[in-house]
C-alpha cells in the first residue's frame, strides 16, 4: 500500500505531465473566417536607408497587427554585403525570393528595404491598407501543429485552397526569429546596433495542397524562446497570399 508521501509525488509528476501536455497543446492554430495578410520586409544590415523600416515592421504589434491580424516575415538579403559589411541573417535564395517576386509584377527595380504586402510593392506604410484586406474572406485554410525538440522544430497540419483558387495555389512554411540585435562594424551602418523582428531563418516549398510535415534543424546559436513558425498560401502567378498563419514561441 502507498504511503501518503508515494501519493504525493505521483500526484506531482502527474500533474507535471498534464501541465507539459497543455503547454504543447498550445503550440497549434488554426487560420478563421477573414483573410490575414502577408508582409514580407526585404532588408540588410549593409543599407543605410533599411534600419527605419525595420523599426516600423518591429512597432506593428504594438499598433494592434499582431498576428492574428497580420504575418510579417523579414528576408535579409546578401546582394549589399559587398559594401564591406556581411550580413549574418542574409541568404542568396532569400535575394532570389525577391527577384521572383518582382518579375511576377513586372518590376525591374530590386532595392531595399522593400515591403510586399500580399505579392504587391508596399508604398507608404499605410495601415489601412492592411486592415481592409484583413476584413476580406480567405480563399484558403490552414491548420498546423508545431512539436520542439531539442534539436528541431516537428511541424505537420494541412492547408486547402477554394476551388476558384486551388489551381494557382501554393503553400509555405518558414520559421522565423524575433528580438535580435547586432552590433554592425562596417559598411553604411558601421558603429550602430540594429535590432530585428521577424527575421526568416528557414522557408521551405511549394507545398502542395493537403497534409504536410517538416522538420526544422536549429542552429545553436538561435533563440529558441523567440522562434515561431509561419505558413502561408500564395498565388503562384500573382503572388497574393490567399490566407497566412503564425505561431510564435514553441521554443
Amino acid at each position: 500500500m502507498r504511503t501518503f508521501f508515494q501519493r504525493l509525488a505521483a500526484a506531482v509528476l502527474a500533474f507535471g505531465w498534464l501541465s507539459h501536455a497543455a503547454s504543447a497543446a498550445q503550440c497549434t492554430a488554426a487560420s478563421g473566417d477573414r483573410r490575414v495578410p502577408l508582409l514580407e520586409l526585404y532588408t540588410s544590415e549593409g543599407c543605410d536607408s533599411c534600419p527605419p523600416v525595420d523599426r516600423w515592421v518591429s512597432d506593428l504589434p504594438t499598433r494592434g497587427f499582431g498576428v492574428d491580424r497580420l504575418v510579417v516575415l523579414a528576408f535579409h538579403v546578401d546582394y549589399w554585403d559587398y559594401i564591406g559589411w556581411r550580413d549574418p541573417f542574409a541568404h542568396a535564395r532569400f535575394s532570389e525570393r525577391q527577384r521572383a517576386a518582382n518579375a511576377r509584377i513586372g518590376s525591374r527595380t530590386i532595392y531595399t528595404p522593400q515591403l510586399m504586402l500580399n505579392g504587391r510593392d508596399f508604398r507608404g506604410r499605410d495601415t489601412a491598407r492592411i486592415a481592409e484586406i484583413g476584413r476580406s474572406a480567405p480563399q484558403a485554410s490552414i491548420h498546423f501543429a508545431v512539436a520542439p525538440a531539442p534539436a528541431h522544430f516537428d511541424v505537420s497540419g494541412s492547408w486547402s485552397a477554394g476551388e476558384a483558387a486551388a489551381r494557382q495555389a501554393q503553400g509555405w512554411l518558414a520559421l522565423y526569429e524575433n528580438r535580435l540585435a547586432n552590433d554592425v562594424r562596417a559598411g553604411e551602418n558601421r558603429g550602430k546596433r540594429l535590432q530585428h523582428d521577424f527575421v526568416v531563418r528557414d522557408i521551405v516549398g511549394p507545398l502542395p495542397a493537403g497534409n504536410f510535415t517538416q522538420r526544422f534543424t536549429l542552429d545553436t546559436r538561435w533563440k529558441r524562446n523567440n522562434l515561431g513558425v509561419a505558413a502561408f498560401v500564395q498565388d503562384a502567378r500573382t503572388g497574393e497570399a490567399l490566407q497566412a498563419l503564425a505561431l510564435p514561441g514553441c521554443g
